[in-house]
Order: C-alpha cells, then sequence, then structure tokens
C-alpha cells in the first residue's frame, strides 16, 4: 500500500473473496443452511453479545462467510465471544443455524491457526481431568450432602479421555497456543 492510501477496514477488495469458502463451510455439520440467510438482522437484533458489544454481530458474520472473506473470519477474535445460546438460532426465519457457524469458524481456527483462548483450554483440560468443565470443591460437595441433595453424578473419564483421543483433541490440547484476552 503506497503512503497516499489509507487503510479503510471495511472496504472489501475482490482478491480477499474466496467464493468457493461459502460452499466448503456449508458442508459441514451445523452451516448446511448458510445459503438461506438474507440478512433480515433478527439474530443480531437478539443477541444477547451484540446488544453489549459493537464487535460481534451474527449477522455479519454470515455475510462474511458468503462473500468469502475467510482470512477476515479466521483472524476475528470476535468469533470467540459467543455464548452458544442459541437466540439467533431460534429467532432466524430461514432457520440458519448462526451458532454453528460460528462453532465450524472456531474449529477452522483451531485447526488452521492453532489458537484458542486460554479459558476454551482450560475448560477442556478441566473435562479431560474431572468430567465436569470446571472443578468442583469439595466444599460444594459438602454442601449439597447437608441440603440432603445426592451426590454428583460421577463422570466416566474412561469413556472422556477415549472420544478425545477418537476425536483428535486430546493432540490439540496438547500443541494449541492460547491467548488471554478477546478484542472487544
Amino acid at each position: 500500500m503506497s503512503e497516499t492510501q489509507e487503510y479503510v477496514p471495511n472496504v472489501i477488495k475482490a482478491e480477499e473473496m474466496d467464493p468457493k469458502f461459502k460452499y466448503e463451510i456449508s458442508k459441514l455439520p451445523g452451516a448446511e443452511k448458510l445459503m438461506l440467510c438474507f440478512q433480515c438482522g433478527t439474530c443480531t437484533a437478539d443477541c444477547p453479545i451484540s446488544r453489549f458489544n459493537d464487535f460481534y454481530r451474527p449477522r455479519k458474520i454470515a455475510r462474511m462467510v458468503q462473500l468469502g472473506l475467510k482470512d477476515r473470519l479466521l483472524s476475528d477474535d470476535a468469533l470467540w465471544l459467543c455464548s452458544t445460546c442459541f437466540t439467533c438460532v431460534d429467532h432466524c426465519p430461514q432457520n440458519v443455524e448462526i451458532a454453528g457457524i460460528v462453532r465450524v469458524l472456531r474449529n477452522m481456527i483451531v485447526k488452521e491457526k492453532g489458537v484458542m483462548p486460554l479459558v476454551f483450554k482450560e475448560l477442556a483440560s478441566n473435562l479431560l481431568k474431572t468430567g465436569y468443565v470446571y472443578m468442583i470443591p469439595e466444599s460444594r460437595h459438602r454442601r449439597r450432602e447437608q441440603r440432603g441433595l445426592p451426590p454428583l453424578p460421577k463422570p466416566n473419564l474412561e469413556h472422556i479421555t477415549k472420544i478425545f483421543e477418537i476425536t483428535g483433541f486430546s493432540k490439540i490440547l496438547e500443541n494449541v497456543k492460547t491467548f488471554e484476552k478477546v478484542k472487544s
């Protein structure tokens, strides 16, 4: 870029677009209905994250996939802001699974870029170690017992380990780089 040209992030250049990307994504489970999105904006209007964050917009993500902006999407930390509450899916008039598309894109980031937020790695590691995504303190077990509640179910760590190994997620956890904070 020359010194006289100014970078404008919202300008899309033809060389950034990969026309095959939308077809690649729509073949993956959860993103099959991508092409049905007609940009009504209901997903963004109802999204609890977009209400509090100007950067995260489900509608924008769907459009970027449709336009083939793979590099922009896979380098955008905003994808990790999705809480997977499925409000976007529940309200979409076309039944486009935006949350599924975000999951597919996150998986691509991990596979192709080898990165994920630290908190995701910690949750997955906890699941592998304990069967729960967070460490449950002994005090919680005692409180449950004192209140007459049944003990928490015992997870089958052997099955969890097997699933992690079969899917290759164990290796991913070993090798993935993490980052602390999602830019917003």
